[in-house]
């Protein structure tokens, strides 16, 4: 058995805690930040892929894969984006035993690897708009204290990079982006908070930059993702430039859209608990854990009974895992639960002579499930359990927002604060100051619980060009 820490007073230790007992990843590869994916954590990350893939790709984007190593020249090309990742990068300065002509960036991001080519693939405006995503592992530096996909060296990331007429449609991309993400997190069970970032937590290079964040620990907030508008930042550098119908020429305009296995480790914040990991249906490594409980002489029919089951179940389309194993029942369910399987079936003598399944979903509902019509009533329950686990993490981030209208407020505050700032940098680092924190930036979308409209900057107090603004201490 594992004693996991109080998630509520002990929130990393029990994250860790989780992730290793749950075998999502294992931390003990020879450099720190570069976990290995087991199994387990493995068949999550394709399931997250696939939510991620099939809602890009229904808005007309395309996959490619680019090379993982930069020529430091192309690298260099884009002066702010180099500013802001240079301390960051892998560099390679040989191969082999010889010193190389131009060094090379392991790839942090793809920008300066992707835009040389789209300047060759870009010469019309037949050519537009070129929208195209890739899943790549990036690599940076990190120098924090690293913890399983939340903060890594190695990176799994989903990025698409496109390319526009001009700014209008790199801004409906940007909504198209903001809608594509809104399904792909309410796939995932995750509400979230879209921000608009303050000019100087801009992506590098970019005009703008809208996050997703989300209260995880009672105190902090993750950044779950990022989309992007460069402008023509990137191209005019790039040469990213396509001919018109009237024959004058224009640079694109282009923006990127940006997520990570951070959204796993959310996941596992998000509706873990004291037992353990918690998995929405869309993306658990197993939907379904059948358990026989065998015993006397009905063991070879309850046997034969579950295997017919999980066969049912997996003609249907369901993930299953049969645990057939000489384990007590008891012991099974603690592993399956820490694993955070959304659904187990267990089947005896007793629910084999009344045509029964016991199902018990992860958050402990016990229910009977015709075994006539296990397919449709599994597909039920897995149905109820998402929706109860989109209701319980809603009402998480509810609570989680409070206003503030004195800075005093956001002393020791442990909530994303709601306050009035008047956009000016200085009012906006003296929140940061008193809240220990950042100030997120200002909401792009309706916040999950209606608030007043702010009068005043909470810090200079000043009543004109006020807008509503977010400040919470980000992990």
């Amino acid at each position: 058995m594992v004693e996991l820490p109080d998630k509520r007073t002990a929130f990393i230790d029990w994250y860790l805690a989780v992730v290793e007992a749950a075998n999502l990843s294992d931390k003990r590869y020879g450099i720190k930040g570069m976990n290995v994916w087991t199994p387990y954590g493995f068949r999550a990350r394709r399931n997250l892929d696939r939510v991620l893939v099939r809602e890009i790709e229904a808005t007309g984007s395309q996959g490619v894969e680019f090379p993982a190593l930069i020529p430091a020249t192309e690298f260099a090309k884009e002066k702010e984006h180099i500013k802001g990742f240079d301390a960051q990068v892998f560099w390679v300065t040989k191969g082999g035993a010889t010193e190389l002509d131009v060094p090379l960036v392991l790839r942090p991001t793809s920008e300066t690897a992707m835009y040389p080519i789209f300047a060759l693939w870009v010469r019309s405006h037949r050519d537009l708009p070129l929208n195209v995503y890739q899943i790549v592992n990036t690599f940076r530096y990190e120098t924090k204290t690293t913890r399983p996909f939340v903060r890594v060296r190695e990176i799994h990331f989903f990025e698409e990079h496109t390319c526009q007429l001009d700014e209008a449609r790199a801004t409906e991309r940007v909504r198209s982006n903001l809608g594509a993400f809104r399904r792909m997190a309410a796939s995932l069970a995750l509400p979230y908070l879209a921000v608009r970032r303050p000019k100087w937590d801009t992506f590098p290079g970019a005009d703008y930059t809208i996050a997703f964040d989300l209260p995880l620990d009672g105190v902090r907030t993750l950044q779950l993702g990022s989309v992007h508008h460069y402008r023509d930042n990137f191209s005019i550098p790039y040469g990213i430039r396509y001919e018109a119908p009237d024959g004058s020429t224009h640079a694109v305009h282009q923006t990127t859209f940006g997520l990570s296995e951070r959204l796993l480790g959310a996941i596992v914040g998000a509706h873990g608990d004291q037992r353990g990991a918690v998995f929405p249906s869309e993306i658990a490594p197993y939907e379904v854990v059948i358990v026989p409980v065998v015993a006397g002489a009905g063991g070879t029919a309850v046997a034969r009974a579950a295997e017919d089951v999980a066969e049912e179940l997996r003609r249907a389309g369901r993930r299953v895992v049969l645990d057939d194993g000489d384990e007590r029942p008891g012991a099974k369910y603690f592993r399956w639960e820490l694993a955070g399987v959304p659904l187990r079936l267990e089947i005896g003598p007793r629910e084999l002579e009344h045509g029964q399944l016991t199902s018990v979903d992860r958050l402990g509902r016990k229910a009977s499930v015709a075994r006539a019509s296990a397919p449709a009533d599994v597909a039920r329950r897995l149905e109820e359990l998402d929706a109860e686990l989109v209701r319980r993490a809603l009402d998480g981030l509810r609570s989680a927002i409070a206003p503030a209208a004195r800075l005093e407020e956001l002393t020791g505050s442990k909530q994303v604060r709601v306050l009035g700032w008047c956009g000016d940098e200085a009012c906006g680092h003296e929140v940061e100051r008193a809240i220990d924190g950042a100030l997120l930036g200002t909401p792009e979308e309706p916040l999950p619980v209606p608030f007043a409209a702010p009068t005043s900057c909470i810090a200079c107090g000043r009543t004109d060009g006020v807008r509503t603004a977010l400040a919470a201490q980000p992990m």
